[in-house]
């Protein structure tokens, strides 16, 4: 399929657009979009923030207004250029709001520093894209690949919208937990996976082997532990999931962000072959901030021994929807391969699960 043609991309529109256009929100996301706009020449004429963010800041040199003042400014006729993430129902209501009174787009920019899937993207990995839509078990899957494409060209919501599923889906239907998993939580945060799994099983698990690299969310990751889980094995690690067992930098951000870097705190990190060593698993979650092709290979090992059913990221960098599908399958042809996309403006929280036939 000619991937490349099924959109107008995003950044050409942007590019030739004579309307004004401003962005909503601010932070990473948002530098991310203007240095974008710089590097191809498009023109921001300015950024509003929710009303109760607004007050009388400034950023990259626009005064943060309220979208009331933006549009008693610049009119009616203008783009809204999302530049946040976020998956809190009332703040989707209020993207699905604006997107209903407004030419509304949310670009596409990766979680982790590198290339934007555009149509050069899409053209120089057709293959790629092929063969992993191919390799997609059901027409749910395929349906998401085919909408995360559409908007990762177009930055239109209504892709996202069209293929979204919630989680308890993919737990009921795919994964399946039962009360005698082995489970490996790769990027644990606080606990709140290993929280939504034992929601399933009623607290009932035979190992839990979890490991978190940023130090303030392994703290509450412990403490959480201590409390709550017992009757079964737990081995928490403050480490970060890799191919080998290494020490590599992370950036200084707290929580979710925090990933490997070029500078930061030196930080443990561990192949999940190497912290197992033949112990069995039975369920792998990776949410590793874009080190899912690294903590894949680190569990090479036993994912081919055991057929664990997997719950991976495929969202952090431009290629992980079809790239990791195809090194997952490498590594173990019997798995049935699935795609699915959760709430989240933009295309966040789209996860490759993987089961035996």
């Amino acid at each position: 399929m000619d991937f490349a043609a099924w959109e107008t991309p995003v950044w050409t529109r942007l590019r030739e657009e004579k309307r004004p256009i401003v962005l909503y929100g601010m932070g990473d996301g948002a530098d991310k979009i203007l240095d974008r706009f710089e590097a191809l020449g498009i023109r921001a004429a300015g950024v509003f923030a929710s009303d109760e963010f607004v007050r009388g800041h400034s950023f990259r040199g626009f005064r943060v207004k309220k979208l009331s003042e933006t549009v008693d400014e610049l009119g009616e006729d203008l783009v809204i250029v999302i530049a946040f993430a976020s998956q809190r129902p009332e703040v989707l209501e209020k993207m699905y709001a604006l997107d209903a009174r407004f030419d509304v787009v949310a670009p596409d920019v990766p979680v982790v520093p590198g290339p934007v899937f555009d149509a050069d993207f899409a053209r120089a990995h057709e293959a790629e894209l092929q063969q992993a839509y191919e390799l997609l078990a059901d027409e749910q899957s395929r349906r998401v690949f085919e909408d995360t494409v559409r908007f990762k060209l177009s930055g239109r919501l209504r892709y996202l919208r069209a293929s979204e599923t919630g989680k308890d889906e993919a737990f009921r239907a795919i994964l399946r937990p039962t009360a005698h998993e082995h489970f490996a939580d790769l990027g644990a945060y606080n606990g709140d996976t290993i929280r939504e799994l034992l929601s399933y099983t009623g607290g009932a698990f035979a190992s839990i082997t979890a490991l978190e690299p940023d130090r303030r969310s392994f703290r509450k990751l412990s403490q959480w532990a201590a409390e709550h889980l017992a009757g079964g094995a737990v081995e928490l690690l403050q480490a970060g999931a890799w191919r080998e067992d290494t020490v590599l930098h992370f950036t200084d951000q707290a929580g979710r962000q925090s990933r490997v870097a070029d500078r930061g705190k030196e930080t443990a990190m561990r192949a999940l072959d190497s912290v197992l060593d033949g112990r069995p698993c039975t369920l792998i979650k990776m949410d590793v901030e874009g080190a899912e092709r690294e903590a894949i290979c680190g569990a090479a090992q036993t994912i081919r021994r055991y057929r664990p059913r997997l719950n991976i990221a495929a969202y952090h960098r431009s290629a992980d929807f079809f790239q990791l599908p195809l090194l997952v399958h490498g590594l173990c042809p019997s798995y049935r391969l699935y795609l699915r996309h959760h709430p989240y403006v933009p295309a966040w929280d789209t996860n490759l699960y993987a089961a035996e036939k």
